[in-house]
């Protein structure tokens, strides 16, 4: 009789549909490959706010939740927006829960990380909706806008057409991107002890991705 696999559980919260169904696809994905040393469970509820996530949560002992969103654009409303939500995962950590937040950021969008999955996305865009061309390319689609794309069906029928070779390709496309914007000498903001850069394309979620692979000894 083949050995029971731990389960290990990982916390997230995430804004969107689109990234919930991400993270149960990977954890699918993980949990049917024989490979992986541990099953997982990604607790991924969608909730914007991450001070209302730890107040939720019952545990014991330290807790790591990585909060996946948008660094919209430089507008000063969505800049605005990206630091409230930094303040609230700092505020999270003090509840006494022994709770920490990590970011989990994509600039522009959760589009970025999809697209790095099957090819490079190193080119600076100045709108979101300029996403949708690369997605139809690396995924073969003929998506109308970023609307269509997310409906659930189509989402899903993306998601249908990855591995994890692909998920462990786009963490390693998204550390060049992060390596070049240090080469490209962009400061890397510091804000309640959170980074990130205000330079698009940037994102941080592959760390988080990076982290839960290694640990299932898949990379």
């Amino acid at each position: 009789m083949a050995q029971m696999k731990e389960n290990r559980k990982h916390y997230f919260t995430v804004e969107g549909e689109c990234e919930q169904w991400y993270l149960q696809w990977l954890q699918n994905k993980i949990n049917t490959e024989p490979a992986s040393i541990y099953k997982v469970t990604l607790d991924c509820p969608i909730q914007k706010d991450p001070v209302k996530r730890a107040k939720s949560l019952v545990v014991t002992g330290k807790t790591d939740i990585t909060h996946v969103f948008d660094y919209e654009s430089d507008e000063e409303v969505h800049t605005a927006q990206f630091r409230t939500t930094l303040d609230r995962m700092k505020e999270a950590h003090s509840l006494g829960k022994e709770i920490k937040y990590h970011n989990g950021y994509s600039n522009f969008t959760f589009e970025l990380w999809m697209i790095l999955h099957k090819m490079d996305c190193n080119g600076s865009f100045t709108h979101r909706r300029q996403y949708i061309t690369p997605i139809n390319r690396a995924y073969e689609e003929n998506f109308e806008d970023l609307d269509q794309y997310k409906h659930e069906d189509n989402f899903k029928r993306v998601l249908g057409k990855l591995t994890l070779a692909d998920v462990k390709c786009a963490i390693e496309r998204a550390k060049i991107i992060m390596r070049r914007n240090e080469e490209h000498g962009y400061i890397l903001q510091q804000y309640r002890k959170f980074q990130y850069y205000r330079e698009n394309p940037s994102l941080c979620i592959w760390e988080s991705i990076e982290r839960i692979l290694r640990e299932c000894e898949l990379i």
